[in-house]
């Protein structure tokens, strides 16, 4: 879906760049989302938090030749 439709920008373009570790100020340089009108600053920064990887989606652990997740995201974009 497209975010920022001044630049152009889908949500998927900013999940990328933000699962890559790219803040949202790092993702508006980079895209340009909300540099023109800002109107879509509110749900670029929504994206950027649900796919930041400060808070990763999975912690897997070893044991017993098992793999298990510890932690889920509770959505994904």
């Amino acid at each position: 879906m497209i975010i920022c439709v001044c630049r152009r920008v889908s949500d998927r373009d900013i999940a990328r760049h933000a699962r890559a570790g790219m803040s949202f100020d790092d993702i508006q340089f980079e895209l340009g989302v909300a540099a023109q009108c800002g109107r879509c600053e509110g749900c670029a920064r929504d994206i950027v938090a649900q796919c930041s990887t400060v808070h990763p989606m999975a912690a897997l652990q070893t044991g017993g030749g098992q793999h298990e997740a510890s932690a889920w995201a509770s959505s994904l974009v």
